[in-house]
């Protein structure tokens, strides 16, 4: 016999559930977007990937703010929220992909406007390991890099450790990364740090990708640690900042908390 007393959809309420169901794009928006009603249709477009709706609002926008406030307070806030969707996994690689995409275009718009051009905080190089034909979370992660105002040399995948070199002598990042999805092709990595340790190149090399660990990445000089997209620009905050290899390895985990 049921007890009519009890209220048994307290019992099989499902609280994860409705979090997920609540955690909408337009839920979050409404936390994040902008209040100005301008940089809010700017940011909008980028968050919603509205590519034939950005130019408008970012020429809109140009005619009350100044261009690197619609770049960074619209822009790149859409774009943030972009990357706290895809990381509470409501939006996927398609979306972060599109955003992107809007976004560069709004930038280019804005651009033009900025005497000289936009500054960027520092450069990046970038690629997926040799042998490695996988490079989804290395776009990821310089979409991430871009939109937090970093220039990033993209060097592509599966490519040669000597390419990797060749290329931080002539850009001369503060950082360089290499993605891996294959135990075989991790390695390289390795060897890449080791080159450029010997040559006297002493900036941190990030280690990421499906196939890494924290352990393999901090079992060579160089060696850092990103365990997924997000976390990348947080650890080039702080290597910008003076810390070296060592020093970020010692607050990893501080330094990513707020991934």
């Amino acid at each position: 016999m049921v007890d009519t007393k009890i209220d048994y959809t307290m019992i099989l309420r499902r609280y994860d559930a409705e979090a997920e169901n609540n955690d909408s794009p337009e839920a979050i928006a409404a936390k994040m977007l902008p209040t100005d009603a301008a940089l809010k249709e700017v940011a909008s477009a980028v968050l919603y990937m509205k590519f034939k709706e950005v130019g408008p609002a970012v020429t809109a926008a140009l005619q009350v703010h100044e261009p690197l406030d619609i770049i960074n307070k619209g822009l790149v806030a859409g774009m943030e929220i972009v990357s706290l969707l895809y990381a509470q996994h409501v939006y996927y690689l398609p979306e972060i992909m599109m955003a992107a995409k809007v976004m560069e275009v709004g930038i280019a718009i804005a651009e033009k406007q900025v005497p000289g051009g936009r500054a960027t905080k520092g450069k990046m190089v970038m690629h997926a390991a040799e042998g490695d034909p996988h490079d989804i979370g290395k776009n990821i992660a310089a979409v991430m890099m871009r939109a937090a105002g970093y220039t990033v040399v993209d060097l592509g995948k599966d490519v040669p450790v000597d390419d990797v070199i060749a290329s931080v002598k002539e850009e001369k990042p503060f950082m360089v990364s290499g993605t891996a999805l294959m135990t075989t092709t991790m390695t390289a990595m390795k060897d890449g740090a080791a080159i450029l340790e010997k040559e006297g190149i002493n900036i941190p090399y990030m280690a990421a990708g499906g196939a890494v660990n924290r352990d393999f990445a901090e079992s060579f000089n160089l060696g850092i640690y990103s365990a997924k997209a997000p976390m990348t620009p947080l650890i080039a905050e702080k290597v910008l900042a003076g810390y070296d290899w060592k020093k970020v390895r010692e607050e990893w985990d501080s330094i990513v908390g707020g991934a």
